[in-house]
């Protein structure tokens, strides 16, 4: 009892298993209901918590890991391996998920594709994402939640802070202050995820259960697989010939943001968690705080395992053959897409309407998938979660490598 009491994933893991217990109580007393209307909305009450710490967590956690690297070509340097590293899993956990949609092509289920409906939200032009990337105002993104321009918010007032030198002290010291401020609070709502996470799995077993055990089993038991495959293959080859860290560890050390976001289907709320399973297998706070928030925006590896699952599954629903180009578009598309797609439920849904379009395959197809995205979404942002922490311990590794070659020469 001990044991439990102090580890908060093993709690969170106990909560997830009671949550698809009693979720699948409910179902059978067809009280789903219920569920939605009164255990959902603690879990609501919860994310909502968190929405509201994770921006000025971001914030200020950002402005002092670029305060504390102490040079602006040096946070550049950061910047860019982690998008390259981005873009590399991305691009592979694409073509992992085209290889097992196709291996499991004749598993699938042709479905009745009459009268099919989905409205495509509308997709951001290349220049609009680069112009929209920079906020006009200090306080709507915070509002908002835009990450992509919160986080250039943050850039720049770490840049001035250095820039301004001694006179910038003050700003810092008041970053500092508020940044401890919000950790105390963090903590605290942290301290109920358990809890929490009970509340938002058990209404979604107790609604998506029919559609689980249905005609969509396949196609969700394909994805998972590539999920599995990308996080124990991928990651675990990354962290051990990047990061020179024990697999192992990473993913015993990553399981407690995984579990979470798994939950939540949500890679920006689940930003506190993961920052404090970095730090806590020894990653550095000033790398962390740098590229998780960053990776929370544009780093959906699990999100691209889905479109090339989804897009195989529809392909074969409508009868409609993919090309081997059509699938390299595939893999472009969705690598190309992932920049700028928020870190919120549902994100998946419009970069799958993007993907859908670039090969000519009917949009309206999503609406095969729609029922049971949430079953998706709880996969992929797991995963979408672990590559961020890869992310993070392989350039904290660097970074520490760095720094003793200097001091040798030194």
């Amino acid at each position: 009892m001990q044991k439990i009491k102090d580890s908060l994933p093993l709690q969170i893991f106990i909560a997830l298993g009671l949550g698809i217990v009693a979720g699948l109580i409910f179902l059978a007393m067809g009280a789903a209901d219920f569920t939605t209307a009164y255990i959902k909305p603690i879990g609501t009450i919860f994310l909502n918590l968190l929405k509201f710490i994770v921006v000025p967590i971001v914030i200020t956690s950002i402005v002092q890991g670029v305060v504390s690297l102490s040079d602006i070509k040096k946070v550049g340097t950061i910047g860019l391996r982690t998008i390259i590293y981005y873009f590399c899993t991305t691009a592979f956990a694409i073509t992992i998920g085209l290889i097992f949609a196709n291996l499991f092509k004749g598993t699938y289920k042709v479905l009745e594709t009459s009268d099919l409906a989905y409205e495509a939200a509308e997709p951001t032009s290349l220049m609009d994402t680069i112009v929209n990337i920079f906020p006009s105002n200090l306080f709507q993104p915070m509002v908002d939640s835009t990450m992509l321009q919160i986080i250039v918010i943050a850039l720049f007032v770490g840049f001035g802070i250095i820039i301004s030198g001694a006179k910038g002290q003050l700003m810092k010291e008041w970053i500092d202050s508020c940044y401890e401020v919000f950790m105390v609070i963090m903590r605290g709502i942290i301290k109920v995820t358990p809890i929490a996470v009970f509340c938002l799995i058990t209404p979604v077993v107790a609604v998506n259960g029919p559609e689980v055990l249905g005609s969509l089993a396949m196609v969700l038991l394909t994805a998972y697989i590539a999920y599995a495959v990308h996080c124990f293959f991928t990651y675990s080859l990354s962290v051990k010939l990047l990061g020179h860290m024990s697999p192992i560890a990473f993913l015993k050390g990553a399981l407690p943001g995984f579990l979470f976001a798994f939950s939540s289907t949500s890679s920006i709320g689940t930003l506190p968690v993961t920052m404090e399973c970095v730090e806590n297998m020894g990653g550095r706070k000033d790398v962390a705080s740098f590229t998780l928030p960053l990776g929370a925006t544009v780093n959906m590896d699990g999100t691209a395992i889905y479109q090339g699952v989804c897009a195989i599954f529809i392909a074969s629903c409508y009868g409609i053959p993919l090309t081997f180009g059509q699938m390299i578009t595939i893999v472009l598309t969705a690598t190309l897409a992932s920049i700028g797609t928020a870190g919120t439920p549902g994100a998946g849904m419009i970069m799958l309407a993007m993907v859908l379009q670039s090969v000519g395959l009917p949009v309206e197809g999503i609406a095969l998938v729609a029922g049971v995205d949430r079953i998706f979404d709880m996969g992929r942002t797991g995963i979408n979660v672990v590559g961020d922490m890869s992310a993070a311990m392989i350039i904290s590794d660097y970074e520490n490598r760095r720094e003793a070659k200097e001091a040798a020469k030194a």
